[in-house]
């Protein structure tokens, strides 16, 4: 017996298994290769690796009783591809899809990009092809958690999922993986909640935790809600009259996403925003003094949970760590075409070791778009 996960981060399953001391193999289909729409299904998998039965246990008799030609009894075992022919092959294809796939499973990182470039072909020839869109989000977002990141990974991540979710609503798989970024009012459960008491569980019994590269925070880890809870605490703007110098030097790296990428009428949605000092002019946070400040204006009509978010100095005089605040936001009724969210955060930063601190504040935009229901 094997399992199969659709799971965007594998070492996640694999602390699971630790925590639950599963003792069969567990296989990754984050590119839902497998095209599953529910879950559980059952499949029959020779030693070779080769699917012959995809299904229920009810049709299993079915199956069974089949006569087969004998072309097929002996496949031949798979093995690694050749790496540079792969990609060679993926450079000059226009419309195959195999070859992207196999490229991204196992190129890894260094091949992101031309992964990424090969599903955007792809959709030119294609543009409603609903798989090729959910694995373009998949690469999207892998290429977000590497170090290679660029700019709008996540928020186009999620809007190749939308699209994808657009062109087949019936997609399970699809649904949550929206769900696991998005908004409380529509999680089914919450999805990584168990992690902390698995690390504890494992420790306990004198083992180390499986490390996770990407730490699931925030919206993976938030209880599902009935009703949207609206900030009704009476705060004000830190710097309502703009007097805080910009940073316009860029020290910090901001980045926003919204999930999912359009909003119904009155729907809710949930914000990412990360903070990132400026490797490349070697800024980093300055912690002696108040914490990272994030403050949202909501357009006329919206509501917030929290208008004013923080972040809170680790013990460290000094950092350079990633720091991420969440919020979500509720479209009103009457929704339609495109709004502008405004924000801005305040931070206390530091250029390079000896460089000079200063109190800096970096407006912030994104655009909220009315989804258009068929």
């Amino acid at each position: 017996m094997v399992g199969i996960v659709q799971e965007q981060h594998p070492d996640r399953t694999r602390l699971f298994m630790q925590w639950k001391q599963m003792g069969w193999p567990i296989m990754v289909d984050s590119l839902n290769l497998l095209g599953v729409e529910v879950v559980p299904i059952t499949l029959l998998i020779d030693e070779q690796g080769i699917i012959r039965f995809r299904g229920n246990l009810e049709s299993l008799d079915e199956f069974l009783a089949l006569k087969t030609d004998g072309t097929d009894t002996k496949p031949q075992p798979a093995t690694r591809p050749d790496l540079e022919k792969l990609a060679a092959s993926v450079r000059s294809s226009k419309d195959e899809h195999s070859d992207v796939d196999a490229l991204f499973l196992w190129g890894g990182q260094p091949e992101l990009d031309l992964a990424i470039a090969s599903y955007q072909r792809a959709l030119e020839i294609d543009p409603r092809h609903g798989p090729t869109h959910f694995r373009l989000g998949v690469a999207y977002r892998q290429r977000y958690d590497s170090d290679t990141r660029r700019p709008d990974d996540f928020q186009r991540a999620v809007e190749h999922w939308g699209i994808a979710l657009d062109i087949n609503p019936n997609q399970y798989i699809w649904r949550r993986r929206i769900q696991q970024y998005g908004p409380r009012l529509d999680k089914p459960y919450p999805f990584y909640d168990w992690v902390e008491t698995a690390r504890q569980e494992i420790i306990a019994r004198g083992e180390t935790p499986v490390a996770l590269p990407v730490e699931p925070r925030g919206a993976e880890i938030a209880s599902p809600s009935k009703h949207f809870a609206g900030d009704s605490t009476d705060v004000s703007s830190p710097d309502p009259d703009g007097r805080i110098r910009r940073d316009e030097k860029g020290f910090i790296q901001a980045e926003l996403t919204l999930v999912p990428s359009k909003l119904a009428a009155g729907a809710s949605g949930r914000v990412h925003a990360v903070f990132r000092p400026n490797a490349g002019i070697k800024a980093h946070w300055n912690n002696e003094v108040d914490d990272l400040m994030f403050w949202i204006e909501p357009p006329p009509g919206w509501q917030v949970d929290h208008r004013r978010l923080s972040f809170p100095n680790p013990p460290q005089l000094v950092s350079s760590e990633e720091r991420r605040l969440e919020l979500e936001i509720q479209s009103p009724k009457d929704f339609e075409g495109s709004v502008t969210l405004r924000g801005y955060a305040l931070y206390y930063v530091c250029e390079d070791v000896r460089g000079s601190c200063l109190y800096r504040r970096q407006d912030l935009e994104l655009s909220l778009d009315a989804y258009d229901t068929p």
